[in-house]
């Protein structure tokens, strides 16, 4: 098993990694809940997880009740929020007691969110069963729901108390689930880690083929590194947590145009963001074309989307950029972007003329 932890004083998160975990999860779990009972909130696609946690639990005598809700991003909304809420005060949830979020980053973000307002503040803990969940999105505390203004506009930090990772559990993923996580994966690389993207162009492919040794190696470094930067600036506060934004202000653009939907996964906009960043940045002076080239051709080389054609947006630069508009991290009308130097090289820019992202915008689409 790795180990790795998300250093936060009282708040910090052990995050566990290893193959078979779920099934061994309420070895984990009993030291925080006792013989209290959890409540397990899943969606339609993980039933068969959801049946080996029950009976983990059931085999440990933890009592448990499971909601049961609908998968997809649309999800993340005010509707099913109000009604976990309500459900989870039906089941007499106590501050005291423990939720846990069995899921990918719609469940875990959800749920999350739903902890962080209950009786103002319940725990949870974090069972990833995407990739894209695994290496991101189940750690650092970032909780929230997507509105029709834009994505993850209403949210809070609120931290897991224990996060389980198995990498088992992607052997059920269909191919293009686990190909939008690894877009997460790549982006570590792209941040400040230059060694590990290149281990990605090497070893990227065995990963999506289903190499063990690959997805764990791969887990761990990810988390290791968002554990890092997370410790470092829990809150965005000081700029260094905004360095995993990586590809994300692009990317959210292209999921509302196409309505955050599965005409477009999480990790495929940020895939193609990722692409768009180096792409600008290189068209600004700021890196080399090769490196801009050279990410876009990995991400084409593992079937995920390198710009606006392959993510299926045909919408102008101003459709785009108006879509960024909504973005919660803008400020005093300015929007900030994560561009790069060179692979390994991002840095936040403050500054960013929008008007001259929509006309790159325009020229990405022909």
């Amino acid at each position: 098993m790795k180990t790795v932890t998300v250093a936060l004083g009282e708040r910090t998160c052990p995050i566990l990694i290893e193959g078979g975990l779920l099934a061994r999860a309420a070895d984990h779990l009993a030291p925080l809940v006792g013989k209290r009972r959890i409540v397990i909130v899943t969606d339609q696609n993980v039933r068969a997880h959801l049946a080996t946690l029950e009976a983990a639990l059931d085999a440990a005598g933890i009592a448990s009740e499971a909601i049961v809700l609908a998968p997809g991003e649309r999800t993340k909304s005010w509707a099913t929020l109000e009604m976990l809420c309500d459900a989870l005060l039906a089941f007499g949830v106590e501050r005291g007691d423990h939720v846990v979020a069995l899921g990918g980053g719609v469940i875990g973000d959800l749920v999350g969110f739903a902890c962080a307002i209950l009786k103002r503040g319940c725990r949870f803990v974090q069972v990833p069963t995407t990739l894209l969940a695994q290496v991101d999105s189940s750690v650092g505390g970032k909780t929230a729901i997507n509105t029709r203004a834009g994505k993850n506009l209403i949210g809070a930090f609120h931290q897991p108390v224990l996060v389980l990772i198995d990498p088992d559990l992607l052997d059920t993923l269909p191919a293009r689930e686990v190909a939008a996580g690894y877009a997460e994966v790549v982006k570590y690389g792209l941040i400040d880690d230059p060694a590990f993207f290149a281990w990605c162009e090497a070893s990227g492919a065995a990963l999506l083929a289903g190499d063990a040794g690959a997805r764990v190696y791969a887990i761990a470094h990810a988390v290791s590194a968002k554990a890092r930067i997370v410790a470092a600036d829990e809150h965005e506060t000081n700029g260094i947590r905004a360095l995993l934004n990586l590809g994300h202000t692009f990317g959210h653009a292209l999921e509302a145009e196409a309505g955050f939907s599965d005409r477009l996964l999480h990790g495929e906009g940020v895939a193609a963001g990722c692409a768009l960043a180096f792409a600008y940045s290189a068209r600004a002076g700021l890196c080399g074309a090769a490196d801009a080239v050279r990410v876009a051709a990995h991400l084409r080389d593992v079937g995920l989307p390198d710009g606006l054609a392959a993510a299926g947006i045909t919408a102008s630069g101003a459709r785009l950029v108006d879509h960024m508009r909504h973005d919660k991290k803008m400020a005093a009308g300015t929007l900030p972007f994560l561009l790069a130097r060179g692979i390994g090289q991002t840095f936040l820019d403050r500054h960013v003329d929008l008007a001259d992202v929509e006309a790159f915008l325009d020229t990405q689409a022909r």
